[in-house]
Protein backbone atom coordinates (compact mmCIF):
# COMPACT_ATOMS: atom_id res chain seq x y z
CA UNK A 1 0.00 0.00 0.00
CA UNK A 2 3.14 2.51 1.03
CA UNK A 3 4.58 1.61 -2.95
CA UNK A 4 1.46 2.68 -4.72
CA UNK A 5 1.25 5.65 -2.93
CA UNK A 6 5.03 6.54 -3.09
CA UNK A 7 4.22 5.92 -6.82
CA UNK A 8 1.24 8.45 -7.32
CA UNK A 9 3.56 11.16 -5.48
CA UNK A 10 6.39 10.85 -7.78
CA UNK A 11 4.13 10.36 -11.01
CA UNK A 12 2.11 13.76 -9.92
CA UNK A 13 5.14 15.69 -9.24
CA UNK A 14 7.35 14.23 -12.28
CA UNK A 15 8.04 17.01 -15.08
CA UNK A 16 8.45 15.75 -18.20
CA UNK A 17 10.51 18.52 -20.41
CA UNK A 18 13.32 18.41 -23.11
CA UNK A 19 16.58 17.32 -22.79
CA UNK A 20 18.84 20.16 -21.91
CA UNK A 21 23.15 19.70 -22.65
CA UNK A 22 23.61 19.31 -18.50
CA UNK A 23 21.35 16.18 -18.42
CA UNK A 24 23.78 14.24 -20.57
CA UNK A 25 25.77 12.18 -17.88
CA UNK A 26 22.61 12.11 -15.89
CA UNK A 27 21.37 10.37 -19.52
CA UNK A 28 24.12 8.45 -19.91
CA UNK A 29 23.84 6.67 -16.30
CA UNK A 30 19.92 6.31 -16.33
CA UNK A 31 21.05 3.95 -19.73
CA UNK A 32 23.42 2.66 -18.22
CA UNK A 33 21.92 1.64 -15.01
CA UNK A 34 18.24 0.73 -16.81
CA UNK A 35 19.78 -1.94 -19.65
CA UNK A 36 22.28 -3.03 -16.92
CA UNK A 37 25.72 -4.68 -17.50
CA UNK A 38 24.99 -6.80 -20.85
CA UNK A 39 23.58 -3.30 -22.76
CA UNK A 40 23.66 -0.11 -20.67
CA UNK A 41 26.92 0.87 -21.97
CA UNK A 42 25.93 -0.09 -25.85
CA UNK A 43 22.58 1.56 -25.11
CA UNK A 44 24.20 4.90 -23.51
CA UNK A 45 26.79 5.22 -26.73
CA UNK A 46 24.54 4.95 -29.07
CA UNK A 47 22.08 7.89 -27.73
CA UNK A 48 25.24 9.79 -27.61
CA UNK A 49 25.78 9.38 -31.10
CA UNK A 50 22.06 9.86 -32.00
CA UNK A 51 21.70 13.20 -30.56
CA UNK A 52 23.58 14.52 -33.58
CA UNK A 53 20.43 13.51 -35.08
CA UNK A 54 17.96 15.92 -32.41
CA UNK A 55 17.55 19.18 -34.64
CA UNK A 56 14.67 21.62 -33.84
CA UNK A 57 11.56 20.13 -35.56
CA UNK A 58 13.19 16.34 -36.65
CA UNK A 59 13.91 14.40 -33.73
CA UNK A 60 12.88 14.61 -29.57
CA UNK A 61 14.78 13.81 -26.84
CA UNK A 62 12.71 14.31 -23.61
CA UNK A 63 13.67 13.51 -19.91
CA UNK A 64 11.58 12.75 -16.48
CA UNK A 65 12.16 15.00 -14.00
CA UNK A 66 11.83 14.26 -10.15
CA UNK A 67 12.35 17.05 -7.93
CA UNK A 68 15.95 17.94 -9.19
CA UNK A 69 17.00 14.09 -10.55
CA UNK A 70 16.24 13.37 -14.17
CA UNK A 71 15.07 9.80 -13.70
CA UNK A 72 13.76 8.78 -17.33
CA UNK A 73 14.94 8.95 -20.94
CA UNK A 74 13.09 8.61 -24.28
CA UNK A 75 14.29 9.29 -27.92
CA UNK A 76 12.88 9.73 -31.09
CA UNK A 77 14.74 9.92 -34.31
CA UNK A 78 14.38 10.68 -37.78
CA UNK A 79 14.51 7.19 -40.27
CA UNK A 80 12.87 6.60 -43.73
CA UNK A 81 9.83 4.94 -44.84
CA UNK A 82 11.04 3.70 -48.48
CA UNK A 83 7.45 3.91 -49.58
CA UNK A 84 6.64 2.83 -53.19
CA UNK A 85 4.97 6.64 -53.93
CA UNK A 86 8.33 8.11 -52.35
CA UNK A 87 10.49 8.20 -49.24
CA UNK A 88 8.10 9.64 -46.32
CA UNK A 89 9.96 11.09 -43.02
CA UNK A 90 9.21 8.90 -39.99
CA UNK A 91 10.47 8.58 -36.34
CA UNK A 92 11.81 5.89 -34.36
CA UNK A 93 11.90 5.70 -30.73
CA UNK A 94 14.66 4.21 -29.66
CA UNK A 95 15.94 4.26 -26.78
CA UNK A 96 13.41 4.43 -23.80
CA UNK A 97 15.35 4.04 -20.02
CA UNK A 98 14.45 4.66 -16.69
CA UNK A 99 15.89 4.30 -13.41
CA UNK A 100 15.21 1.36 -11.36
CA UNK A 101 14.14 2.51 -8.80
CA UNK A 102 11.51 4.87 -10.68
CA UNK A 103 10.40 1.90 -12.63
CA UNK A 104 6.92 0.60 -12.86
CA UNK A 105 5.56 4.04 -11.51
CA UNK A 106 4.37 5.34 -15.09
CA UNK A 107 7.45 7.40 -16.00
CA UNK A 108 8.31 5.37 -18.97
CA UNK A 109 4.38 5.74 -19.92
CA UNK A 110 4.26 9.26 -19.40
CA UNK A 111 7.63 10.12 -21.63
CA UNK A 112 6.35 8.00 -24.72
CA UNK A 113 2.91 9.44 -24.12
CA UNK A 114 4.37 12.91 -24.20
CA UNK A 115 6.65 11.90 -27.13
CA UNK A 116 3.88 10.87 -29.19
CA UNK A 117 1.73 14.09 -28.37
CA UNK A 118 4.81 16.06 -29.78
CA UNK A 119 4.83 13.80 -32.71
CA UNK A 120 1.33 14.31 -34.00
CA UNK A 121 1.44 18.02 -33.30
CA UNK A 122 4.50 18.11 -35.93
CA UNK A 123 2.53 16.15 -38.23
CA UNK A 124 4.70 13.20 -38.09
CA UNK A 125 2.68 9.74 -39.92
CA UNK A 126 4.52 7.06 -37.76
CA UNK A 127 6.70 6.15 -35.29
CA UNK A 128 8.65 2.56 -35.40
CA UNK A 129 10.30 1.12 -32.44
CA UNK A 130 11.95 -2.43 -31.70
CA UNK A 131 10.34 -3.49 -28.41
CA UNK A 132 8.69 -5.24 -25.58
CA UNK A 133 5.25 -6.43 -27.41
CA UNK A 134 3.45 -6.63 -23.84
CA UNK A 135 4.32 -2.84 -23.20
CA UNK A 136 4.08 -0.72 -26.06
CA UNK A 137 0.25 -2.06 -26.88
CA UNK A 138 -1.40 0.51 -24.77
CA UNK A 139 0.01 3.60 -26.61
CA UNK A 140 -1.09 2.40 -30.26
CA UNK A 141 1.36 0.23 -31.16
CA UNK A 142 0.75 -2.89 -33.28
CA UNK A 143 3.15 -5.15 -35.21
CA UNK A 144 4.29 -3.58 -38.30
CA UNK A 145 4.69 -6.63 -40.48
CA UNK A 146 1.33 -7.17 -39.84
CA UNK A 147 -0.06 -3.83 -41.17
CA UNK A 148 2.96 -4.27 -44.67
CA UNK A 149 5.82 -2.72 -43.35
CA UNK A 150 8.56 -4.01 -43.86
CA UNK A 151 11.72 -4.48 -41.42
CA UNK A 152 15.02 -2.99 -41.68
CA UNK A 153 16.74 -6.27 -41.01
CA UNK A 154 15.55 -10.03 -40.76
CA UNK A 155 17.42 -9.79 -37.06
CA UNK A 156 14.22 -8.16 -35.86
CA UNK A 157 11.89 -10.65 -34.67
CA UNK A 158 8.07 -10.30 -35.60
CA UNK A 159 6.51 -9.23 -32.03
CA UNK A 160 8.98 -7.19 -31.72
CA UNK A 161 8.81 -4.16 -34.79
CA UNK A 162 5.70 -1.89 -34.60
CA UNK A 163 4.46 0.96 -35.11
CA UNK A 164 2.30 3.71 -34.35
CA UNK A 165 -0.34 5.71 -37.09
CA UNK A 166 -0.50 8.82 -36.59
CA UNK A 167 -3.18 11.61 -37.69
CA UNK A 168 -1.02 12.43 -40.88
CA UNK A 169 -0.42 9.29 -42.12
CA UNK A 170 -1.23 8.55 -45.44
CA UNK A 171 -2.73 4.81 -46.87
CA UNK A 172 -0.39 4.41 -49.42
CA UNK A 173 2.41 4.98 -46.58
CA UNK A 174 3.47 1.15 -46.49
CA UNK A 175 7.27 -0.32 -47.20
CA UNK A 176 10.69 -0.76 -45.57
CA UNK A 177 11.39 1.29 -42.64
CA UNK A 178 15.30 2.30 -43.27
CA UNK A 179 17.28 3.12 -40.09
CA UNK A 180 19.58 5.99 -39.72
CA UNK A 181 23.24 5.26 -40.52
CA UNK A 182 23.92 5.34 -36.76
CA UNK A 183 21.75 2.27 -35.61
CA UNK A 184 23.98 0.20 -38.13
CA UNK A 185 27.58 1.43 -36.91
CA UNK A 186 26.68 0.62 -33.27
CA UNK A 187 25.19 -2.70 -34.27
CA UNK A 188 21.40 -1.84 -32.51
CA UNK A 189 19.52 -3.65 -35.06
CA UNK A 190 17.57 -6.47 -34.39
CA UNK A 191 19.50 -9.63 -32.34
CA UNK A 192 22.25 -11.16 -32.98
CA UNK A 193 22.78 -15.09 -33.40
CA UNK A 194 21.21 -16.64 -29.69
CA UNK A 195 20.32 -13.29 -28.32
CA UNK A 196 16.61 -13.07 -26.40
CA UNK A 197 14.72 -10.42 -27.37
CA UNK A 198 14.05 -8.05 -23.72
Amino acid sequence: MCRLSEAAFNVARMKLRLEHAGDRRAVRDIHLQAFGDEHGAAVADLTDDLRTLVVPGEGLSLVAQDGDHVIGHVMFTPALLDAPERLVGVRVLSPLGVLPDSQRRGVGAALVRRGLEIMRIRSVPLVFLEGEPGFYPRFGFEPAGQLGFRKPSLRIPDPAFQVVRLDAVEPWMTGTLVYPEIFWRHDAVGLRDGAVPA
